[in-house]
């Protein structure tokens, strides 16, 4: 069964030139899915996000959800969904407790109602929830804001790159939440430039100026990538990311941490093509060794 259907959304900001934030973007989301949005800044997850919680209209197209149209029944829709702004949006001169209890009134429940809910969140906000939410740190923040978009139970929560700014142990101990969120049978759709955390969801949306640039599991969008793939490592790392850019054989050479990551055109090129080009360049020094690709590759394929 669909939760979300997105069919052929357009959104346009105006501007000189106008900015097409959203061209023809089209999305099922199964109920009790963790989906992924995976892109970088500005390819349009936000702007979609938005129009999924009825916070903008579109130019033209439709979205459904649980069978509710968001723009005629958005009041409906609203009473389903549990939505966090990428930006920390909620009262900060109120404390941990009187931010959870004024959004559980809002939705005429209570913490208590509700806490079987948010009890692994809450459990690690309760040794500071007289503290005001603007002194949290980032991490606890973003625990806080879940922790509000949860209290009454919604069907589907909207998570806009709800990690970005937050240490690594809290990204781990967030997505751990999410899965536990999951299991309750809770949709939850969740947006994200940190291609690493692809791996969490059960299907991704690999997204870039608008457009979907493809949508499948992460497993199947890795081996969907059929080209030999090399890891690149030694000194004059520019030099080397140059050449390679410029050798016939090479389909893509990006940049990853210390290494190169370089992808032949086909299987008719090998290490040793690789290796006598780059002698004729006089660049010595150079290791390779074959890798599995991961999202980011499959990415910068795609695009």
């Amino acid at each position: 069964m669909k939760s979300i259907t997105v069919h052929n959304i357009i959104k346009t900001f105006p501007g000189k030139p106008p900015v097409q934030a959203l061209q023809g973007v089209n999305l099922d989301i199964e109920k009790g899915e963790l989906f992924g949005l995976i892109g970088p800044d500005g390819a349009g997850k936000s702007t979609l996000f938005r129009l999924i919680a009825s916070l903008q209209l579109p130019d033209s197209g439709s979205i459904t959800m649980e069978g509710l149209d968001v723009l005629k029944d958005y009041m409906k829709v609203r009473k389903l969904i549990g939505y966090m702004p990428g930006k920390f949006s909620l009262y900060q001169d109120l404390s941990v407790e009187e931010n959870i209890r004024f959004f559980a009134t809002l939705f005429n429940t209570t913490l208590e109602e509700n806490y079987h809910l948010v009890k692994d969140i809450y459990i690690q906000l309760e040794p500071f929830k007289k503290r005001r939410a603007g002194k949290l740190s980032g991490g606890m923040k973003q625990k806080l804001a879940l922790c509000c978009a949860l209290i009454h139970k919604p069907e589907v929560l909207l998570l806009d790159e709800p990690t970005t700014g937050v240490d690594p142990v809290s990204r781990k101990e967030f997505w751990e939440m999410l899965h536990r969120l999951k299991a309750l049978g809770i949709t939850v759709l969740v947006s994200t430039p940190y291609m690493d955390e692809a791996m969490q969801c059960d299907r991704v949306a690999l997204m870039q100026h608008g457009t979907l640039l493809q949508v499948d599991t992460p497993d199947n969008i890795i081996a969907s990538y059929d080209k030999p793939i090399y890891a690149v490592t030694g000194n004059n790392s520019p030099e080397v990311l140059h050449a390679l850019r410029e050798w016939e054989g090479s389909y893509s050479c990006f940049a990853f941490g210390e290494a190169l990551h370089l992808t032949l055109q086909s299987e008719q090129y090998s290490v040793e093509s690789v290796r006598k080009f780059l002698d004729e360049k006089n660049i010595n020094g150079v290791e390779m060794e074959a890798i599995t690709p991961g999202i980011e590759d499959c990415f910068m394929a795609y695009l």
